[in-house]
């Protein structure tokens, strides 16, 4: 269509407003597009009209997407693309820049096509810098902190504007990704973020001094749960990796993150028993370093996991002043004698056997090669005798890796031992050496090796393995590695998870795929082929110290020969685990969509559905559904005729905004996964169409979410409504009708169905076992802290009877027998050890039976929680007559407490 030059008297501005929103209102959008350009070409003064035009459009309609000011705008910006004579710069200067301010006053949209249009056809970026400062302030008066971000980002006015007054609402509006698009490209305010994330990060702050400083800024309960230290810690460790900043500049952060690190490891040592005392040593030693704090922080938690003599021995090591030393380490550290004064560390050069006991062969997967056949390349000429070797034509490599473990101290982990093994010998490459780390030769051999295609190389989870190549060798971020003839096993095994998985659906009841296994990953995948899994306990070793440990040498080669063993055997015969003759065709899933990052998140999701992920243990088949089940599921509300759902048949998802309404679901026995608090919106999506849920949300999300998963399958909440009256709004909403049976039937934490009963005498044993029953050198102390422990229960607890007695829940969840209990490890068959540090040994004198959950471990006994929550819900309990008179004892206690 031709368009003709405007007209000297033109189309008045207000008719042609009056002509498109009629049309629009139609909806009659071919029409509204040929008139729009018509109408354009008919104004006088375009520019000027335009402006008039879009100051008198209504704002957003329900049904729009978009406003009708959007959609002209995006009209005119076609238009006068087809008549350059149209532009600001032919109009006198007074004029142009009345023009410009008016367009300046339109910009509180933030839809980008909108922004960049009006900058664009006003020339907004060329007017004075006074001026445009002013537009910012003023919307950020008006509260619209986002828009004053976008604009400035768009306008490149960041330098102008004070970072913190422009970020702060931003953080607290839980949009910090916005407050980063703020910063970026500016290296002076990456740093000042940084800053001011990890000064948010130390003991003393309080949001408080924040609210004061923005007291027009209204903050949700959910936003303000985002400022919190762990929160903030990983936003400030992301930056710090994202924005290459010196960690110098947060140590707040830094020191929240060995915090976290130090408690980690005692409950590695001393808890789950899962770790050496050598690789503890050596893993504390790093984590606490020489800041004085976390050295008084470990001789503390010492005195409660370890004992006086153990946090008695580290004091003196650290020479920590006697005013700082927690009750009763000085008198321990003057009753010490000379050879116990010091803490022992182990010693790595102590001789060990290549060979394992008899009993550690009959348990874990064993390397089918003598020592002399493993060779340490820590010089030119052993990697040359490696390279003839490994880059065979037609030649088979298990490939893996180790690093020092920097429990999230360091974002980046550089590589320091490449393990390749082919068959009847490995090579462990020492990245440690000097002379070897960066020398051209290596990076070539590195280079070569993952590119070439005739030599088939065996990893598995290679994802991590790379990006950790890629910091120990900066070349390869600028010119990443070229991967030929790679196979993950990674990828083969989920294939096998996901036949396992097929072959049960059929079952009459909920199974777990791999029952009876403890194991995960990569020794899950040995187990299941080979028929036992590999010995992990040095996983966790300080891989830098040298000289290597005979243990972690075995370690290190099991982990990449096995890689060998399993595929021989997989591809033998591929059909009896359900996988092609070509086992190549399988995609790896580094290759697979998006990020590994949303992936890793989605997983994690899953989990706390299953129990476990594909390839990590056991995992959980759904049985049949009922009819009404699958009407609920594909979105059809249940009729007020159809009889009510006992809670097990409604699957839910709770948005990271609706966690407290979540845990009342879970305590009625709804099934219930809660997003993270770190989480977007849009997981919630993919799990609701994951497993068949339900999305329960509130606010903006809604729109976003019920378009992806349709319609009936999203519920919005009022989020000002407490968590308790949302839980009875959902549970009428879908004709759900709980009993007091259902009440705890879940277990709170990660939503398991199964418990394992534990009479008194099996606890003591177990608490005993694992050396929380020990006597203490102090009795006093001892004694002062089983009574902090129960001023701390005596609101929750209720004495009980001496009975041996299941809950009123039994009925409604699984159980499984004790014996199912590894005796050594008291873990459980998922891998899960009893959180026996939970529970005070104090409690052992008023409980006959605690309950376990055998997902995740935690341990509950009865108290008086159970009447509370009978209390809050009884209008949406169905009690029967067996249940009423029980019901109304508890209801009155709980209402004279």
């Amino acid at each position: 269509m031709n368009h003709t030059a405007p007209e000297a008297v033109g189309l008045d501005p207000a008719v042609l407003t009056d002509q498109l929103f009629e049309l629009w209102n139609w909806k009659d959008m071919q029409t509204l597009h040929l008139a729009a350009l018509q109408g354009f070409s008919k104004l006088s003064e375009p520019l000027e009209a335009l402006l008039t035009i879009l100051e008198s459009c209504p704002g957003k309609q329900k049904g729009r997407s978009y406003t009708l000011g959007h959609y002209i705008l995006m009209e005119f910006q076609t238009w006068i693309n087809e008549h350059p004579q149209v532009t600001l710069s032919l109009l006198p200067e007074q004029q142009a820049m009345t023009l410009q301010r008016r367009a300046l006053s339109l910009l509180t949209d933030t839809q980008p096509s909108f922004v960049d249009s009006l900058i664009n056809i006003y020339q907004l970026s060329s007017l004075d810098l006074a001026i445009l400062r002013m537009h910012i302030v003023w919307l950020q008066t008006h509260k619209c902190y986002k828009e004053a971000v976008v604009l400035s980002v768009k306008l490149n006015l960041q330098k102008e504007m004070n970072m913190e007054e422009m970020c702060v609402p931003l953080i607290l509006q839980d949009k910090i990704s916005l407050a980063e698009s703020f910063v970026t490209g500016h290296s002076h305010l990456e740093q000042q973020l940084v800053t001011l994330l990890d000064s948010w990060c130390h003991p003393s702050f309080s949001v408080e001094a924040i609210n004061k400083q923005f007291p027009r800024l209204s903050v949700s309960k959910h936003c303000m749960g985002q400022i919190k230290p762990k929160i903030l810690t990983k936003h400030v460790f992301r930056l710090v990796e994202k924005f290459n900043i010196n960690q110098v500049l947060c140590p707040n952060a830094l020191r929240k993150r060995r915090q976290d690190s130090l408690r980690f490891l005692m409950y590695k040592r001393f808890v789950e028993k899962g770790m050496t005392h050598e690789n503890w040593s050596d893993h504390v030693q790093y984590v606490v370093a020489d800041d004085l704090e976390l050295q008084i922080q470990l001789v503390e938690m010492l005195v409660r996991y370890g004992g006086l003599q153990k946090a008695s021995q580290w004091s003196l090591r650290y020479k920590i002043p006697r005013n700082r030393l927690p009750h009763g380490v000085w008198e321990t550290q003057q009753s010490l004698p000379p050879h116990l004064q010091q803490v022992h560390l182990g010693d790595s050069t102590q001789i060990e056997e290549w060979i394992s006991s008899e009993s550690h062969c009959q348990k874990f997967y064993q390397v089918p090669i003598t020592k002399d056949k493993v060779h340490l390349v820590d010089t030119l000429d052993a990697l040359q005798k490696c390279r003839k070797i490994v880059l065979k034509d037609g030649g088979i490599v298990g490939v893996d890796m180790e690093w020092q473990p920097t429990f999230g101290c360091i974002s980046t982990q550089k590589v320091a031992l490449i393990q390749l093994a082919v068959f009847e010998q490995a090579f462990l490459l020492d990245l440690c050496a000097n002379e070897l780390c960066q020398h051209p030769d290596t990076i070539s051999f590195i280079s070569s090796f993952f590119s070439t295609r005739n030599v088939l190389k065996l990893g598995y989870g290679m994802a991590g393995d790379l990006k950790c190549l890629s910091s120990t060798w900066h070349q390869f971020l600028e010119e990443p590695l070229k991967m030929e003839g790679v196979l993950d096993l990674l990828s083969i095994h989920q294939q096998i998870q996901r036949g396992k998985v097929k072959m049960t659906q059929n079952g009459p009841k909920e199974v777990l795929v791999g029952e009876d296994s403890a194991e995960k990953g990569l020794s899950l995948l040995v187990k299941q082929v080979l028929g036992r899994p590999l010995d992990k306990t040095e996983q966790m070793s300080n891989w830098e110290k040298r000289p290597l440990r005979i243990s972690q040498i075995r370690y290190a080669v099991a982990d990449a020969y096995c890689l060998l063993d399993v595929y021989s055997v997989l591809s033998s015969n591929p059909a009896w685990f359900g996988l092609p003759a070509d086992l190549l065709s399988i995609s790896s899933p580094s290759k697979k969509g998006g990020a590994k990052k949303h992936k890793d998140k989605r997983t994690k999701q899953m989990n706390q559905a299953h129990g476990k992920e594909e390839c990590q243990g056991p995992q959980r088949v759904s049985p049949p559904r009922s009819d009404i089940e699958k009407g609920l599921l594909c979105g059809k509300k249940p009729s007020e005729d159809s009889p009510a759902l006992p809670p097990q048949q409604l699957r839910v998802v709770c948005d990271n905004m609706l966690q407290g309404l979540g845990r009342y679901l879970r305590c009625l026995g709804v099934d219930v996964v809660m997003l993270e608090n770190t989480d977007d919106h849009r997981e919630a999506a993919t799990l609701a169409q994951a497993e068949g849920r339900v999305i329960l949300t509130c606010g903006q999300p809604y729109q976003s979410l019920k378009s992806q998963v349709g319609e009936g399958r999203c519920l919005s909440l009022d989020c000002s409504e407490k968590a308790r009256d949302q839980a009875v709004r959902v549970l009428r909403h879908f004709n759900v009708q709980p009993t007091p049976r259902d009440i705890f039937s879940r277990c709170q934490a990660c939503n398991s169905d199964q418990y394992v009963a534990v009479p008194r005498e099996d606890m003591a044993r177990m608490l005993k076992q694992k050396g929380f029953l020990q006597n203490q050198d102090t009795p006093h102390t001892q004694q002062k802290f089983h009574q902090q422990e129960e001023e701390k229960l005596d609101d929750a607890l209720t004495p009980t009877d001496e009975t041996s007695e299941l809950p009123r829940y039994a009925l409604q969840c699984r159980w499984a027998p004790l014996s199912g209990l590894d005796p050594n490890t008291l873990t459980f068959p998922g891998g899960a050890p009893i959180q026996l540090h939970t529970v005070p040994p104090a409690l052992l004198s008023r409980i006959s039976l605690f309950y376990v959950c055998t997902r995740c471990g935690k341990v509950f006994w009865e108290g008086s929680h159970f009447s509370r929550v009978l209390s809050m819900f009884q209008e949406v309990l169905n009690i029967t007559d067996e249940d009423s008179e029980s019901a109304a004892a508890h209801i009155t206690e709980a209402q004279q407490d």
